[in-house]
């Protein structure tokens, strides 16, 4: 059956219970009257009239005004929060804030909470720590008139957060024309070779100090962290004779690296034999000094004994020195009993004639020969001219 069906059978209530009995109403209440008693109860707390229950014809009037005033106080309230939310803000860790008071720079603000004034101050905020990257490629002249093509990365990060937001109004833009100038004038200040392969790496460095200097007459606030040369590259008409190229350059350096490897093998030998040269003639030069002081010593006791036995120590000298000297010599003098005189063997050209005559044997056999050869001639000599001698004196 339905909720409102009509009939005496009072069923027709709705479903929230204010049909039938409205003296027992237990349904909502009505969003109007509860705007009204809101509106009412906030007039009464700035100061106004409320609403009087019996109230007469002229009460119509001040009601009207009570509830103008209370959307007065509302928007008032609403203006002031928003006043006061807009009253502070926060700088992270990463962020610097400029502070522009009346569109004039005021101040540059930490992290942390902080204060401006609505309407007046503007705010902006920078992020001064994450490094950022920007590319640059072109074609360019050489300083010996030949065309390279070179692609750069440059990673920079904001330094000064005022600079930077007031003195360009693009510093993106401006960092890009500092990054072509001062590539294209370092790289006509370079030759095409320096360009190509070893003077990459410095290249690389002339760009970077020469765009920090850029950046700084500019007043941009930007900071360069680092620039890269990514590659350089001859046209494309020519890059199979700079290969070429390039493959000489590898064998000559591979060639450099072998002559530094022999020179490394040769050099420290040299320097060993110089070394022990060195050494050698260090130990002879201290054995000449001390045979000559051992010669000294000697000769000075000598001089003792001499003093005390001068005829002894003479003989005794003259003996010494002759048997020193003789001893280098190949020829033998021989003093015989039988006469003073002084009898001469030449050894040395017996042995020569024995050694010719003795060279058909075996070299077993030929050293045992040769001495027995030359004892024969000895003694035959011997015998001989002692008989020469025996006869003379007869």
């Amino acid at each position: 059956m339905a909720w409102n069906e009509p009939g005496g059978n009072r069923n027709d209530k709705d479903p929230w219970g204010t049909g039938g009995r409205r003296g027992n109403d237990q349904g909502p209440p009505d969003l109007d009257e509860a705007l009204k008693k809101g509106l009412d109860k906030l007039n009464k707390m700035l100061g106004g009239k409320g609403k009087k229950s019996g109230g007469d014809s002229g009460s119509g009037g001040s009601g009207n005004g009570g509830g103008f005033g209370a959307v007065l106080a509302l928007a008032a309230i609403l203006v002031v929060g928003y006043v006061v939310f807009q009253s502070f803000y926060t700088v992270n860790e990463q962020e610097r804030a400029v502070v522009l008071r009346f569109g004039e720079f005021s101040k540059t603000e930490n992290p942390g909470l902080r204060f401006k004034v609505p309407l007046i101050d503007d705010v902006t905020k920078v992020l001064v720590t994450s490094v950022r990257t920007a590319q640059s490629s072109g074609q360019m002249l050489t300083q010996d008139e030949n065309l390279v093509t070179v692609d750069l990365q440059v990673q920079y990060r904001v330094g000064d957060a005022r600079d930077y937001v007031l003195n360009v109004r693009d510093s993106n833009q401006a960092l890009a024309f500092a990054t072509d100038s001062a590539l294209r004038h370092e790289v006509g200040s370079s030759s095409l070779d320096d360009v190509l392969t070893e003077g990459r790496a410095e290249l690389a460095v002339r760009v970077e100090q020469r765009l920090q200097g850029f950046l700084q007459e500019y007043g941009t606030g930007l900071e360069i962290v680092r620039v890269n040369v990514e590659s350089t590259q001859p046209p494309a008409a020519v890059q199979d004779a700079f290969r070429e190229v390039q493959r000489a350059r590898e064998d000559e350096q591979r060639v450099k690296e072998e002559a530094e490897t022999y020179r490394n093998k040769v050099v420290p030998e040299a320097r060993g034999q110089a070394q022990r040269m060195i050494e050698e003639a260090s130990a002879y030069k201290q054995e000449v000094i001390e045979r000559a002081r051992g010669e000294t010593a000697r000769f000075l006791e000598l001089l003792a004994v001499y003093q005390m036995a001068p005829e002894v120590t003479r003989e005794r000298m003259y003996l010494q020195t002759l048997e020193t000297v003789l001893s280098n010599s190949s020829k033998i003098l021989v003093d015989t009993e039988s006469s003073g005189n002084m009898m001469y063997l030449p050894l040395d050209r017996l042995t020569q004639g024995a050694s010719s005559r003795s060279g058909s044997q075996t070299s077993g056999n030929g050293g045992q020969a040769d001495i027995q050869a030359v004892t024969d001639q000895v003694i035959q000599e011997l015998r001989t001219r002692q008989d020469t001698n025996t006869r003379r004196s007869r």
